[in-house]
């Protein structure tokens, strides 16, 4: 396991390296989460260069997140990653959603977040792992089968592992098998 000492968008190339070896060792499909689209646009420009005949799954943040009624997928990039065949998928984060809108309005802590902050003990990237490959599942965009999913702290991609989401609502049926990279 490669562990990144900062957060970093210069560890998204060794990253997606990470995890288009072992998807393709594995036959399995590529779930990973962006903003803007720029690690998205990244991750489809090496598989299509590596050959990689899997399936790769983008989770974008929800509309509205920064600014009502918008989304922070670029519409370039959107084009960029429909173009190359890649799965969007945006729905309500697994690990927040409604409950955080609980959590601002009434103060306390609540499980989900609980959930999410333990997550985060291992890094910011597991949490969104875990998150987005439910999301995707839930979306019916993978199987319940092990997948390579990928995340990140701030700009790009950090954290790298497999695992076999359980839909939101088993989410404890959520196996990570192995982490490959990962930040500090």
């Amino acid at each position: 396991m490669t562990i990144f000492k900062t957060p970093s968008p210069d560890n998204t190339a060794a990253t997606l390296q990470f995890a288009l070896e072992k998807a393709t060792e594995l036959s399995t499909d590529i779930v990973l989460s962006t903003t803007t689209g720029t690690s998205a646009v990244q991750a489809v420009e090496l598989a299509a260069q590596t050959g990689f005949a899997g399936n790769i799954i983008i989770v974008t943040h929800v509309w509205g997140m920064k600014t009502l009624g918008e989304n922070e997928l670029t519409d370039e990039n959107r084009k960029k990653l429909t173009a190359a065949g890649a799965t969007i998928v945006t729905a309500a984060h697994a690990l927040s959603g409604a409950e955080r809108a609980i959590s601002n309005k009434f103060g306390g802590a609540y499980p989900v977040e609980i959930m999410a902050h333990t997550l985060r003990m291992f890094c910011q990237g597991m949490k969104v792992c875990v998150e987005i490959s439910s999301m995707a599942l839930d979306a019916g965009a993978i199987q319940p089968r092990p997948v390579v999913a990928l995340g990140g702290t701030g700009r790009g991609l950090d954290t790298a592992c497999v695992i076999t989401p359980g839909y939101t609502a088993k989410i404890f049926d959520t196996r990570v098998h192995e982490v490959l990279c990962k930040l500090y």
